[in-house]
C-alpha cells in the first residue's frame, strides 16, 4: 500500500502529523476492507481557494476536498473493481483511490473552533475525505449519519477522540 503526502506549504504541527495521517488512512481501509494507493497534500487557504473555485466554482477557501477516482455502484463496495483495470495502478496494482487536499490553517481554525487538538481535526479531516474516496457523501441525513458513524469509528479505533 502506498501513501503519498505532499507538502504544498509549510507544516507547522507539535506532531508527527505525517503517522496520524498514514494511521487514518489504514485504519480507514481496516474498516472497509480496501486496498489502494492514496496521496494527501497539505497546503494552505490561498492554494485550497484557488482549487476549490475551479473544480467546484465555490470562491473560497475550504478545509479539505476529495477527488475520488473510482465511480461506485454503491458507496463502499468494491467487488465491481474486480473487472475493471482502470482504477488500478499499472506497476504496483494497487486502486488508486484518489486525493485528498487540506489546508493547514483551517485544520488550526476548525480545531479552535471546536474546542480540540489540531491533531484531533487533521485526523477528523482525513477520515472524512477517506470515506469520500469509498464513494459516501452527506447530501442527506442518512448519508450524513453514516459518515459521521464511520468518521468517529475510524478515530475511536486508533484513539483519536474528541477529550
Amino acid at each position: 500500500m502506498t501513501i503519498a503526502i505532499e507538502e504544498e506549504t509549510k507544516v507547522d504541527f507539535d506532531f508527527d502529523y505525517k503517522k496520524v495521517i498514514e494511521a487514518v488512512i489504514n485504519q480507514a481501509m481496516d474498516y472497509k476492507n480496501c486496498p489502494y494507493e492514496a496521496e494527501v497534500s497539505l497546503t494552505d487557504n490561498d492554494s485550497i481557494h484557488a482549487i476549490n473555485k475551479e473544480f467546484r466554482n465555490i470562491d473560497n477557501p475550504t478545509d479539505v476536498l476529495s477527488f475520488p477516482l473510482v465511480e461506485y455502484e454503491e458507496a463502499g463496495q468494491f467487488d465491481f473493481l474486480e473487472d475493471r483495470d482502470d482504477c488500478f495502478n499499472p506497476e504496483s496494482g494497487e486502486l488508486m483511490l484518489g486525493d485528498i487536499v487540506i489546508s493547514v490553517e483551517k485544520v488550526y481554525e476548525q480545531a479552535d473552533k471546536y474546542g480540540h487538538s489540531p491533531k484531533r481535526e487533521l485526523a477528523f479531516l482525513t477520515a472524512h475525505s477517506m470515506l469520500h474516496l469509498f464513494g459516501y457523501d452527506h447530501m442527506t441525513p442518512e448519508e450524513a449519519a453514516v459518515m459521521e458513524k464511520g468518521q468517529e469509528e475510524i478515530l475511536a479505533a486508533i484513539g483519536i477522540t474528541r477529550g
